[in-house]
């Protein structure tokens, strides 16, 4: 549920989190890699802001970065927004190979939250939407690939933040995105060969919640990301578990689903 995630957390106001809830990206293999982006702190860098929002500009070298008007530095880039009643603020690197992409994911983030906080009446309190992210790689840095995955914390006012994630994946050898339907077999099933391996992992890391089954089908597993060794699935809170549970991260090893992989 990207925001996807952040619409689908407004809808249904299943709400929660802290940072702690989601973990830290693990040291990968050799030839994998994973780096995160910190969140920005509001600084002085902004993005043009919908509505009735505030900001001061400075554009960066990247494609999406000048769009959404951050700064860049050390390859990062950072954007800051403020309105009246809320602070939004993003990061993320600028070599990621598909920056349109990335574009769009962000604005189709940060516009539903700005209209969901300027909505009337407004929730008391500061709102906050914050977005930062992890790269992962597998293979050589010419033709391997390239994950981006976004971890957004969206508070909007009430007693329980809300934390839920988007990927984006990249092909560098044949320059395409790579997505759920791309990324497993055509004659495949991967819903049932995925269900019983993330239910396990999920209920071993929730000191053994009890789970219902995977109620939203393939769309469980539209955001991952590839290493050399697994392919790792973000699950967005209340997502499977029930919020208190936070969002989950479950990494399967390729060999198990070696079958359904193209």
């Amino acid at each position: 549920m990207p925001i996807r995630n952040v619409v689908m957390a407004f809808a249904a106001s299943a709400v929660l989190l802290a940072s702690a809830a989601c973990g830290g990206s693990t040291k990968p293999a050799a030839s994998s890699e994973a780096v995160t982006t910190p969140p920005t702190a509001a600084a002085s860098s902004s993005s043009s802001a919908p509505s009735s929002a505030t900001s001061t500009t400075a554009t960066g070298d990247s494609s999406a970065c000048t769009e959404l008007s951050g700064t860049v530095a050390n390859d990062v880039c950072t954007v800051h927004t403020e309105g009246p009643s809320y602070t939004i603020d993003m990061s993320f690197p600028i070599d990621y190979p598909d920056q349109s992409a990335v574009a769009d994911l962000l604005e189709n983030q940060r516009d539903p939250f700005v209209a969901a906080v300027e909505e009337e009446p407004a929730a008391p309190g500061q709102k906050a939407l914050d977005i930062k992210t992890t790269t992962y790689r597998s293979g050589t840095s010419d033709a391997g690939t390239q994950s981006l995955v976004f971890e957004e914390y969206a508070n909007l006012g009430g007693a329980h933040p809300t934390t839920s994630y988007s990927a984006l994946n990249y092909d560098v050898g044949k320059k395409t995105a790579i997505t759920y339907d791309t990324l497993f077999k055509a004659d495949s099933d991967p819903v049932a060969v995925l269900d019983p391996i993330v239910s396990k992992a999920l209920s071993t890391q929730l000191s053994g919640l009890q789970l219902d089954p995977n109620p939203i089908g393939a769309d469980m597993y539209k955001d991952f990301a590839l290493t050399d060794d697994a392919v790792i699935f973000f699950i967005s809170q209340g997502q499977w578990a029930i919020s208190a549970a936070g969002a989950q991260k479950v990494s399967v090893p390729r060999s198990e689903i070696a079958s359904i992989l193209t």
